[in-house]
């Protein structure tokens, strides 16, 4: 049985409302004000909340800041159940995260396929989907369902991109939202003497390209495959929709975003103030961070002499004698393009 939490002053709206949901065999807990409905927010952490706008106390509007604030409600489903009905008040609720409105007067029926709808959502969003093209296309199946998200696009394809190949290129518009299936992918600045330094690696299970379709903007990096690959491209519009219609969608990948912002940010520094064998240390460490998934001793990658000193941020030869002496110190091993590490604690403890 889900639970929803209803918060309103007015007790002839509140009962009247929690029956209706009773009926319809939800549990609902009643607030009667802003302020407890935040606490019974945090205690029980319900499954969907409506709130009324305008009370006593605490507003609707400072309930939703304060759950927002808090990472174990901020993900709880919020309508706003409101008299109010101009369009700057809709406005203002939708950038603070709210869902879904109901404007008063509404009959039981406008409430309830409300609530349905956006439960519906949540348990789609919520689901566990298979990190690959099956478990993609199920989700995206998934939310189709969804009447306002009914329009999404089905032309969603799978490419093959040799080692090598640019899946997009710095400069263009994007078009796709990306999502590797297999394979690894690089992203990578250019200098205008053609130097390179690449910025983000990407493994099975990840997406990459939605920088540029969050900025709406043209792609500020290159995108190559590091081997050959398999790519599930999403049309913008597929990704648009989900952004704009399903705040948990638009959260993860601004987070995403978030991340990714952090970790170059933290390249910049290294770049800036740790020597070369710092970090080649911090980039092999990296390596086996983003790529091993097996339970083997010791993680092998294959990656040229070339890669590897665009992700350090330094001249191939520099690399090179710093993998010598990393062998020399048997803190790797090295056979052609296939780089060993046989003692991860003293790479760590090196890249500090």
């Amino acid at each position: 049985m889900k639970t929803i939490l209803l918060i309103e002053d007015n007790t002839d709206v509140r009962e009247n409302t929690a029956e209706i949901l009773e009926l319809a065999n939800y549990k609902v807990l009643q607030a009667e004000n802003g302020k407890v409905g935040v606490e019974l927010a945090q205690q029980t952490n319900p499954d969907l909340i409506i709130c009324d706008i305008m009370m006593p106390v605490l507003d609707g509007y400072g309930v939703i800041h304060l759950l927002n604030k808090n990472s174990a409600t901020a993900k709880i489903p919020f309508i706003f159940l409101t008299a109010k009905s101009e369009r700057l008040d809709f406005r203002k609720g939708m950038e603070m995260g709210a869902d879904d409105y109901i404007s008063k007067p509404f009959d039981d029926i406008e409430l309830l396929k409300a609530v349905e709808s956006r439960l519906r959502k949540n348990d789609i969003l919520k689901a566990e989907f298979s990190k690959n093209v099956d478990g993609l296309n199920r989700f995206f199946d998934e939310v189709k369902k969804i009447d306002v998200l009914k329009k999404l696009s089905s032309d969603r394809r799978v490419k093959n991109f040799k080692k090598k190949e640019n899946v997009y290129q710095e400069g263009n518009q994007p078009v796709y939202l990306y999502f590797l299936n297999k394979g690894k992918i690089k992203t990578f600045k250019s200098h205008e003497y053609g130097k390179e330094l690449i910025t983000t690696l990407y493994k099975d299970g990840e997406f990459f390209g939605y920088t540029a379709l969050l900025e709406e903007s043209a792609y500020a990096e290159t995108a190559e495959a590091l081997e050959d690959s398999e790519v599930c491209l999403i049309p913008k519009e597929d990704f648009y929709s989900l952004m704009y219609n399903n705040t948990e969608v638009m959260k993860t990948f601004v987070k995403m975003l978030s991340d990714n912002i952090i970790e170059k940010e933290n390249q910049l520094v290294n770049l800036a103030y740790s020597s070369v064998r710092k970090r080649v240390a911090e980039a092999l460490v990296l390596l086996q961070n983003r790529f091993d998934s097996s339970t083997n001793k010791n993680f092998s990658i294959s990656i040229s002499r070339e890669d590897l000193a665009n992700i350090v941020g330094t001249a191939t030869e520099s690399l090179i004698r710093t993998l010598s002496d990393f062998k020399e110190e048997k803190l790797i091993e090295i056979k052609g393009s296939n780089i060993t590490i046989v003692n991860l604690e003293k790479l760590k403890k090196l890249k500090a």
